[in-house]
């Protein structure tokens, strides 16, 4: 493999990574800041891909960012009711709508499985004409992805300092002490499911936009490649402040983006990259329970060896 073709595939793992960042700092709010596992990604991400899509083939590229968070706020906005004012369990909330959402999603599009959006302007070829003839031509994608995602860490830092950011977290802690500090709980779930599958649409509009069409599966495994790339992320800034960590998940989607067109460069077939998802998921999270298991091991073995080494 030559230096020109690591390039290349660097950049390219890069700007995927960073699309999928945005859903990585989705799952970071609902599922490690608001403990809530809302299985209702791929429906979102998708959501927020073909409403985008479709607004931009009205000749409102740029409206179709603010479209798309809000019909990620909306589908947000309805797996919080489900969990909270109708008695249905996350998980189940999660699934259905995520199962509705296929329909929603077709009737958008026109019951189309695709849309193309090749002869119309889009976010990325805005950008690429306001940057012709400089040195960031090549690379106006990265461009938009770097400030989206940019953009959304500095509102995950300043959102969960104020109070409001700070009972969500307080809510995925312990929802029942929120409570009994006159805090609702329901409320601050509803908001953290809201904004965090606003992330969630805004990455599936960005990722139609940059390929330039639309697929009814697009969003297809999202949920476990957002998964992954959060645990990875996780391994690297556990612990650490809120800016920081959310830096961690871009890093996390580079690194699985970078593993996946690694397996793609060894020709692995098409049908074992969901494989690769799995693999990397089981090993993001028992890694860190192998490496203590092994530590404790050794710690065995060396107080074996210094019994027997006394008993000598």
């Amino acid at each position: 493999m030559s230096l020109t073709d690591i390039l290349s595939m660097s950049q390219t793992s890069l700007e995927l990574g960073l699309v999928a960042s945005l859903t990585v700092l989705a799952l970071f709010l609902s599922y490690s800041m608001l403990n809530v596992c809302d299985l209702s990604t791929d429906g979102c991400y998708t959501f927020g891909a073909v409403v985008g899509a479709t607004v931009a083939l009205a000749g409102c590229p740029w409206l179709s960012i603010p479209a798309a968070m809000g019909a990620g706020m909306l589908s947000g906005l309805v797996t919080a009711v489900l969990q909270t004012r109708m008695g249905v369990q996350s998980l189940l909330a999660g699934i259905v709508v995520n199962t509705g959402l296929y329909s929603v999603n077709m009737a958008i599009s026109g019951n189309k499985a695709q849309l193309n959006l090749n002869k119309i302007p889009t976010v990325f070829t805005m950008v690429k004409d306001l940057t012709k003839d400089t040195p960031l031509a090549p690379y106006s994608k990265l461009v938009v992805l770097s400030l989206a995602a940019l953009l959304v860490i500095l509102f995950l830092s300043w959102f969960l300092k104020t109070r409001l950011g700070l009972a969500i977290h307080a809510t995925g802690s312990n929802a029942d002490m929120v409570r009994s500090s006159s805090i609702n709980p329901a409320f601050t779930t509803t908001v953290g499911l809201c904004v965090s599958n606003s992330f969630t649409a805004l990455s599936g509009c960005l990722m139609a936009q940059q390929q330039k069409s639309f697929d009814i599966n697009i969003g297809s495994g999202m949920l476990t490649v957002a998964l992954a790339s959060l645990l990875i992320g996780g391994i690297f800034t556990a612990r650490r402040s809120v800016p920081v960590r959310a830096l961690g998940c871009v890093l996390g989607a580079f690194i699985f983006r970078m593993v996946y067109a690694i397996a793609l460069r060894m020709n692995m077939p098409a049908f074992m990259l969901k494989a690769v998802s799995s693999a990397i998921v089981v090993l993001a999270i028992s890694g860190p329970y192998l490496v203590a298991q092994g530590k404790l091991l050794r710690r065995r073995l060396q107080a074996r060896r210094e019994r027997g080494r006394a008993h000598a």
